[in-house]
Formats: C-alpha cells, sequence, structure tokens
C-alpha cells in the first residue's frame, strides 16, 4: 500500500509546488511509481509537469464532486512511473461545494483509496491556506512534509501548523505524522537562514530533514518549461539537493517499515 504526503503550510511562497514536483520526480527517477494529485486551485503542480488543464479530461474537481473514478482521473507526465491527477479553476468553488456533502472532510481520502496499491508515494500539493481542500488532504494523507522559507517569522509559522496537526490528531482520531520539515529557499551566506535553520533544528530536532534545498534560479525558472529540475537542469545544484531528499526519505521509510515489522 502507498504511503501518502500532504505537502503542506498554511503560508505561501515557500516552496510546496516546487517540492512536490521536483520530490515526486526524484523518487520517480528511483524507478518507483509516484502518483502526485495537484490539490491546489492555481494548479501549479500540474502546469509545472508540463501538463495541459485540458477541460474535457476529468481533473481532481470532478473525482471530489462528481462521479469521476480516481483512477480514471489519473493522467500520464512525461517521466515514466510519475502520474498526476490535475487541478484546475473548477477547484475555486470546491470548499463551498463540499460543505454540504455527507463524509466532505473524508472525501479525497475515500476516493483516493483505490489507488493506494497501485503507486509506491502518493504526494498531495496543498494549497497555501487551512480550508476543505487542505483538511481533505491531511485527512487522506499518512504524514506531512513541512517545507519553510528560512525567514524572520518561520518558526511562529512551522508551529502554529504544528499545532493544526496536534488538533487534527484529536479531533479526527487520525495519527498524522510529520515525515518532516524541509528547509526551502536556503542560502547559507545569510546570519539570518544560519540563525532559522539552527532554531528550527534545536526546536524541532530530527523532525527537520536534513537536506535543504538552496535558493536557486534554475529550480525558479524549471516549472514555466513544464519541467522538474531532474530534466530542466539535471546537474543544478537543485537537482542534487531532491535527490537527496529523495533518498533521505527512502531510508526514512525502510527503517520505518523496518521497526513495524514483527520480529
Amino acid at each position: 500500500m502507498s504511503r501518502v504526503f500532504a505537502i503542506t503550510n498554511q503560508k505561501g511562497g515557500v516552496g510546496k509546488t516546487t517540492t512536490a514536483i521536483n520530490l515526486a520526480a526524484s523518487l520517480a527517477a528511483n524507478d518507483i511509481k509516484v502518483l502526485v494529485i495537484d490539490s491546489d486551485p492555481q494548479g501549479n503542480c500540474t502546469s509545472g509537469l508540463g501538463v495541459s488543464k485540458d477541460p474535457d479530461k476529468p481533473s481532481l474537481y470532478h473525482v471530489l464532486l462528481g462521479d469521476t473514478h480516481a483512477r480514471d482521473a489519473v493522467r500520464p507526465t512525461d517521466l515514466d512511473g510519475l502520474s498526476i491527477i490535475t487541478a484546475d479553476k473548477n477547484l475555486i468553488g470546491s470548499n463551498l461545494e463540499l460543505i454540504d456533502i455527507e463524509r466532505r472532510e473524508y472525501r479525497l481520502r475515500d476516493r483516493i483509496a483505490e489507488l493506494r496499491n497501485d503507486y509506491q508515494f502518493i504526494l498531495i500539493d496543498c494549497p497555501p491556506a487551512l480550508d476543505l481542500l487542505t483538511l481533505n488532504a491531511l485527512l487522506a494523507a499518512d504524514a506531512v512534509v513541512v517545507p519553510i522559507q528560512c525567514e524572520f517569522f518561520a518558526l511562529e509559522g512551522v508551529s502554529e501548523l504544528i499545532d493544526t496537526i496536534e488538533r487534527i490528531r484529536e479531533a479526527f482520531q487520525h495519527p498524522l505524522e510529520i515525515e518532516g520539515i524541509l528547509l526551502t529557499m536556503y542560502d547559507d551566506r545569510t546570519n539570518l537562514t544560519r540563525q532559522v535553520a539552527a532554531d528550527l533544528r534545536e526546536f524541532f530536532k530530527d523532525e527537520v530533514f536534513q537536506t535543504t534545498i538552496p535558493r536557486s534560479i534554475r529550480l525558479a525558472e524549471a516549472p514555466s518549461f513544464g519541467k522538474p529540475i531532474l530534466t530542466y537542469d539535471p546537474r543544478s545544484k537543485g537537482a542534487e539537493s531532491y535527490i537527496q531528499l529523495a533518498k533521505e526519505i527512502l531510508i526514512h521509510e525502510q527503517t520505518r517499515t523496518s521497526a513495524q515489522s514483527p520480529r
């Protein structure tokens, strides 16, 4: 059964979509079957993977609010082993449309259950808000990946998100784990970056990934060409960092699985 990660942060502009695209591509490069679910109405993950927003093809909106089976909404990307359920402008109204639906918070979890045996990893790119779409993603997920920019209010923002995760665990009896906090747009030439990184590691200990994602023009350019950094500029520091992140996650998952196996 697949491991489902929600890539989330209530703050925008911290690298959620960049991480969803490039972590997915790096995992797929390891001959792993990966599904990305674009749960952000902006659809940046969809276009960033070079997939068209075709109104004649089912998207996440049709899965959540229509009769479309999740498997029928899966579309291929240019990378072997990497598929996507797309987002489009229809998703904008879904927060309102979901309100009157039974089990509205579990809609995504229920709908993707049929896919859990088809992929090793499912990554959900969340919108930058704690709305019904994000709540659906968190309740569908086994764990969260939290991208965070090393800036002045970083510790405050991630502390609020951890509080939210705690409330979800209690209110919904959902054992949501923290896969890791990911330092993005990292520039170790600045004192602020080094200080914020040190504070986060001191406060959250092993929950902070060892891998950091550098501030990179090439990384920022890649989505406009509909490509992950791995195919846009495979020798760049950004590509190396996401490959390293994928390795770190695979090692962590191997350790977690071993710990759960009966002796």
